[in-house]
C-alpha cells in the first residue's frame, strides 16, 4: 500500500504538471507520513546524494558554459559550421546540427544547448525559407548531441552514482556523440533534398578560416577539459573551475564580448541552475532509498532474469524501459532513481559496466525529444512560436535516425569503450 501511494503521488505529480524535482520530494513526503518514518530522514538522505565531491563539477560546467555563451561562443561556432556545411543543400540545417555538436562540448547540457542555438538557428532558418515545425525539429534534435560529446553533466551523475570514472565516461560518450551527430545530418540532408529547402552559395575556404580563427578559442575549451582529466592533473571538480576561469578570460579578454559588470548575473544565473539540479539530485536520492527499502530494484532484476539471462535480451528490454521512462521522466531524476538496478542486472548477465553506462546516457538523451514529457521539444516550439504537435510529427525521422544508433551503440559495445581503453590503460 506505501508503494502504491508513493506511485499514485509521483503519477499525478507528472500529470498535473508540477516539476519532477517537487513531484519526487512530495512522493517521497507522502510515502514517508504513510510508513511512520520521521520526516528528518528526508533532509538527511538529500544531503547525503549531494555530498559527493564530483558533483560540484555541475556549478563549474555549468557557469563555463554560459560565461562562453555571453562572451560571443554561440555566433562564433554558429559561422564556423555555416562555413563547413552551409553550403549543402539544407546547409542551415547541417550548420543546426553542426554547431550542437560543437557547442554541445561546451555546456554539457541539451537543454543550454537547444535554448542558445536554437535562439539563433530557428529565427534564421525561418527567414531563408524553412518551414518553421523543421527548424524547430532539428534544432532539438540535435541538442541532445551535447550532454553525449564531453563533457557532460549526466555522465558525471552516472559517475558519482556508480564509480565509473568520469574521464572513461567523457570518452565513451565520444564516438556515439559524432555517430549522433552524422546520422542526423544525413537524415537532414535526405529530407532537404527531397523537399527542395534552400542552400547558401560556397564562401570559400578563407572563410572557413577566418570562422575557425574567431572559434579556435572557444573550440580549445574541450580539449583543454578533456587534457585535464586524460592527464590526471586535475580531477572533473578542478577542470570545470579552470574552464570557468579560461571562459572568462578569452569572454572578457580575447573576444572582448563579456563586460565585467555582467560576471555577477551570470554567477548568479549559473548558481540557480546548478541548484535546480543538485535539487533534483536530492530529492531522487530519497525517491530512490525508498524504492530500495522496498526492493523494487530486485523486483525488476528478478523480473527481467524470469523472462531471460541472454545479455542482449537484457539490452534490448533496458533499451525499451528507458526509452518509455525517458518519455516521462526527466534525465538525471531518471539515473538516479534506474542506473544502480538497472547497473547491477547488466552486470549480472556479463555486459561491461562502461558500456552500460554510456547506453544508458545516450537512451535517456533521446528521452528529451520523445512526448509527452520531451524538455526540448517545448523549448525549441516555443522559439519557433507553434503548437507542439507539429513538431512531434517534424522530429521523427530524426527520432528513428537516433534510436538506430542507439542499438548500433547497445550491440557493438566498441563504439563505447575502444576510446577509453586506448586512452586510458
Amino acid at each position: 500500500m506505501a508503494v502504491t501511494i508513493l506511485l499514485v503521488v509521483f503519477v499525478f505529480g507528472l500529470t498535473v504538471g508540477i516539476p519532477v524535482a517537487i513531484t519526487l520530494g512530495l512522493s517521497s513526503l507522502a510515502y514517508l507520513a504513510y510508513v511512520g518514518i520521521p520526516v528528518v530522514v528526508m533532509p538527511q538522505k538529500m544531503y547525503a546524494g549531494m555530498d559527493v565531491f564530483v558533483l560540484l563539477s555541475i556549478p563549474g560546467f555549468i557557469l563555463a558554459g554560459n560565461l562562453m555563451n555571453r562572451g560571443g561562443i554561440t555566433n562564433r561556432i554558429i559561422r564556423f559550421a555555416n562555413a563547413l556545411v552551409g553550403w549543402i543543400r539544407g546547409g542551415l540545417g547541417l550548420t543546426n546540427i553542426a554547431a550542437s555538436m560543437l557547442f554541445g562540448g561546451i555546456t554539457g547540457t541539451a537543454v543550454a544547448d537547444a535554448a542558445s542555438i536554437g535562439g539563433v538557428m530557428i529565427p534564421g532558418m525561418k527567414k531563408a525559407g524553412y518551414p518553421a515545425d523543421f527548424s524547430a525539429a532539428v534544432t532539438a534534435a540535435s541538442s541532445t548531441v551535447g550532454p553525449i560529446i564531453p563533457p557532460s553533466v549526466p555522465m558525471i551523475i552516472v559517475g558519482a552514482l556508480s564509480g565509473i570514472s568520469v574521464g572513461k565516461m567523457f570518452l565513451a560518450g565520444a564516438i556515439p556523440g559524432i555517430l549522433m551527430g552524422l546520422s542526423m545530418m544525413v537524415t537532414c540532408y535526405i529530407i532537404s533534398v527531397r523537399k527542395g529547402f534552400p542552400h547558401q552559395p560556397w564562401q570559400g575556404f578563407g572563410e572557413v578560416v577566418r570562422s575557425l580563427g574567431g572559434a579556435v578559442w572557444a573550440l580549445a575549451m574541450t580539449f583543454l577539459i578533456i587534457y585535464g582529466l586524460l592527464s590526471g592533473l586535475a580531477t572533473p571538480t578542478e577542470t570545470a573551475v579552470v574552464a570557468s576561469v579560461y571562459a572568462f578570460l578569452v569572454g572578457a579578454f580575447i573576444y572582448r564580448e563579456l563586460p565585467i559588470r555582467a560576471v555577477p548575473r551570470i554567477v548568479v544565473d549559473s548558481a540557480v541552475s546548478a541548484a535546480g539540479i543538485l535539487a533534483l539530485v536530492g530529492f531522487a536520492n530519497v525517491f530512490g532509498w525508498i524504492l530500495v527499502s522496498e526492493r523494487i530494484p530486485q523486483a525488476i532484476a528478478n523480473g527481467v532474469l524470469s523472462i531471460t539471462d541472454n545479455k542482449f535480451l537484457v539490452l534490448l528490454l533496458i533499451n525499451i524501459l528507458l526509452l518509455c521512462v525517458g518519455m516521462f521522466l526527466e534525465t538525471i531524476a531518471a539515473l538516479i532513481i534506474l542506473f544502480v538496478p538497472l547497473l547491477a542486472l547488466s552486470n549480472a548477465v556479463g555486459i561491461d559496466p562502461l558500456h552500460f553506462a554510456t547506453v544508458a546516457v545516450l537512451n535517456l538523451m533521446i528521452g528529451l525529444t520523445t512526448p509527452p514529457v520531451g524538455v526540448c521539444l517545448f523549448v525549441c516550439a516555443g522559439i519557433a512560436r507553434l503548437p507542439l504537435a507539429p513538431v512531434i510529427v517534424a522530429i521523427m525521422p530524426f527520432l528513428l535516425t537516433n534510436i538506430l544508433v542507439l542499438l548500433a551503440v547497445t550491440y557493438i559495445p566498441a563504439l563505447a569503450t575502444w576510446l577509453p581503453s586506448v586512452l586510458i590503460p
